[in-house]
Formats: structure tokens, sequence, C-alpha cells
């Protein structure tokens, strides 16, 4: 690490989730803070997210454990909030195609062994543990439920941090434009948005989602980049039982603070379109097909309509896991870029300001350095 003293002034670049969270703590901890944001304050990844919060199937020991610490601070949260319709932990239920490739019986050994809460249930004892679920729909080797797991709705909560870190006397400044990082003397000393602004400060977090490998190319530095274009589809309020997370072959869905649900799936995303002028392609076939396989899904197969949808970048990195702290070659400058923003995101926030603020290290971020990137 190479503070060694204390920022008298943070600047944080991005309003989604990872921003406003680590913008947050540092106030907590006394520093003064900016965040800017290139637009109103979760305008990115985090305003079309399914935001579903676990740690569910296979992945390394260390980003299981990380990913439980950031499930532990949502339980904080919900204990803080009891009442708040925009956290749930109502578990999430999953199911596999029914192919070669269905794994579920294997997936739920691997997480019973490592003590993650989960259940392996027939099509026939669905209804009793997870409510609102077509079981006629699901596989013949059965669906996973994973009673632990929940959502939250990330543009509410971003709302609720920022109000507090504004109480605490922190700056918020939207549609600022692109930010790029000025480097001078070979550590970061604030940033310049495209408005002709400049922002002096210590330090500099850069969580500005899908454009942070190559705003940190601008400074001659490299992380692989596998950020994908997604679609998330949010319907009309509907009456409806289901209030679990569903993950099934053909669509994701999980229930939204308004009483509708919201959608995603991998086929989707492959037919979103780039126009030349870099805006989105969507065909209402995508938008009709995604609704049309949550119905299928769902008890009694209601009729979904659709309320409104966001597509663009999900800030994914080239190796799937995430990347969190100070480049190594350029003091000040902090990153976070990942997937799993929901889940991670207290916990990042928490971890990144307390390295920003006293120059330690988290050992919990050990293994997903930027410097892993290093050519």
């Amino acid at each position: 690490m190479h503070a060694s003293t204390r920022p008298s002034r943070v600047i944080v670049v991005g309003g989604g989730i990872f921003g406003v969270s680590t913008a947050l703590h540092l106030a907590r901890l006394g520093v003064r803070t900016i965040v800017i944001n290139d637009g109103p304050l979760a305008n990115g990844a985090s305003g079309r997210s399914l935001a579903w919060l676990n740690s569910a199937r296979r992945r390394s020991d260390a980003y299981h454990r990380l990913r439980l610490a950031g499930i532990d601070r949502y339980r904080t949260l919900a204990a803080k909030y009891p009442d708040a319709r925009w956290l749930r932990f109502d578990g999430g239920l999953t199911w596999d195609a029914d192919n070669d490739r269905n794994e579920i019986a294997e997936v739920f050994e691997y997480e019973r062994n490592l003590g993650y809460h989960a259940l392996l249930l027939a099509p026939s004892k669905i209804a009793e543990t997870t409510p609102g679920v077509d079981a006629s729909t699901v596989t013949p080797q059965g669906a996973k439920f994973n009673p632990g797991e929940g959502w939250v709705d990330l543009p509410s909560l971003i709302g609720v941090l920022a109000e507090e870190f504004k109480a605490l006397g922190g700056e918020i400044v939207t549609d600022a434009g692109r930010a790029t990082v000025n480097v001078e003397e070979g550590r970061a000393r604030g940033v310049t948005t495209s408005n002709g602004a400049r922002w002096d400060a210590d330090a500099v977090l850069l969580a500005a989602g899908g454009a942070v490998p190559a705003i940190v190319a601008e400074a001659g530095q490299h992380i692989a980049d596998g950020t994908p274009i997604a679609l998330l589809v949010r319907t009309k309020p509907i009456k409806h039982p289901l209030k679990a997370v569903l993950n099934t072959p053909r669509v994701a869905i999980r229930p939204t603070p308004d009483g509708g649900f919201a959608l995603d799936s991998a086929w989707s995303e492959e037919e979103v379109g780039v126009n030349p002028d870099g805006s989105y392609a969507i065909k209402p076939s995508t938008l009709e097909g995604l609704l049309l396989e949550a119905s299928k899904v769902l008890e009694g197969n209601p009729k979904l309509e659709l309320a409104d949808y966001g597509v663009g970048p999900k800030p994914i990195p080239g190796d799937g896991d995430p990347v969190f702290g100070e480049l190594q070659a350029i003091p000040g400058y902090f990153v976070a870029f990942s997937h799993s923003g929901a889940t991670l995101g207290l916990i990042a926030g928490e971890l990144l300001a307390d390295e920003i603020a006293t120059g330690k290290r988290h050992p919990l971020l050990a293994n997903f350095r930027p410097e892993r990137f290093s050519k």
C-alpha cells in the first residue's frame, strides 16, 4: 500500500453502489469526500441489476468468503430497516435445464459441504417451500432452494446511503460528464470532467462501472475487461405470491418494491444490438419473450405487462473475479470494478474506505488486486 498518511480529501468517481457505499464509509471515518457522477445517481449498472444477494454455485474460496461477508452486511442493514420494501431475504430457487449439463444435485452437495444453506426439492415439494412457482415447469432433477438468499433494489438503497452521506457533510455532483483521473508526479491528484471542471484530491476511487478499464488505460494501466451488454426488464405491478428470487433455464426473476418483477436472462442479452452511434437496439420480440418466459414459471401463468427496461454495460472483469484496491503503479489511485455489485456493494465500500483512510490492505481483498493484470 502506497498511502502513508490519512487523505484530507477523496474524490469518488461513480454514483453506483460501489461509489456511494465507499463514499459513505469514508464520511463515517471523517474523511472529506466528493462523489462525482456523469449523470444522476444509479444511472449505470446499479440501476439495471437483478441484484440477487447470494454466493450460490461454485467459485473460489476467497470469492465465497467475500460474498458471505457482503450478505452479512445486508443482514445488519435489514435489522436497521426491518420494514424496507427494497431489501428482502426470502430465499432463492434455482433449477437447470433438462439435459446432460444439469448439475443441480452436484451443486447442492457442493454448497452443503461448504455449510451454505441449501435444500434439494422435488417439483412436488416446491409449493410448500417457495409459493408462487409453477412446479410443472421445474425439470425432473428438481430445484435447489437457498433460504438465506435475498434481493435488494439498488436505486432505493443508493438513495438511503446518499442521504446519510450528505448528512455527514459529503458532497454529490451529478451530470458532470465523463471523468479522467489526473495523474501528476506519479500519483493520483484528482479528476477532470468533460464539462471542464477540475477537482483536486489526495486520493481517487474510480467506480465507474464498465468504463473502468478504459479510464485506467488512459494512465497506462491494464485491467482485463469481459463486460457484456445486459438487459433488465421490469413489469407492471401484479398481485402474486412469489417472494423468492428465481433462477431458471430461460429467465431469472425477482420481485420489485412496487409489486412487479425484474427479469433477465442470458439469451436476451445476446439479442441486444449496438447501433453505429453507440445506442442499443432492443427488439420487441426480446421484451415479449422475457415476459412470456417469466409467465410460464409463475404460478397461474399470469399475464405480465412491460413497465420499462434498462440496457447497458454489465461490469465484469476479464477473469470474472472482482478488482478492488489501489493501482500498484500509481499511489492514491483506487479502483472498484466487479460483477455482483449488489452482493458486494456494502462490504466492498467498507473495506475500500478503510484502505483509503488508513493505508492498510485488508486480507479479504488480497486475491482481487488490480496488479494481477499487470503485463
